[in-house]
């Protein structure tokens, strides 16, 4: 079963747009797939700030 997904407005450049639409049209996956994987890979990228997380770097003070 597909998880319940939320609606939301994101600003893009004209040059973004362009460039996930010749990517949908090239490969069929939809635009908010993109956006989905993007928004993924900047927490993980960042996930070290979010709340909850444990700092593993304690002994290197």
């Amino acid at each position: 079963m597909a998880r319940k997904k939320l609606s939301t407005t994101v600003y893009i450049t004209p040059e973004q747009d362009a460039r996930l639409k010749a990517l949908t049209q090239r490969t069929k996956v939809p635009t908010a797939e993109y956006i989905r994987q993007g928004i993924d890979l900047v927490l993980e990228k960042y996930r070290d700030q979010l709340p909850g997380q444990v700092d593993l770097h304690l002994g290197s003070r």
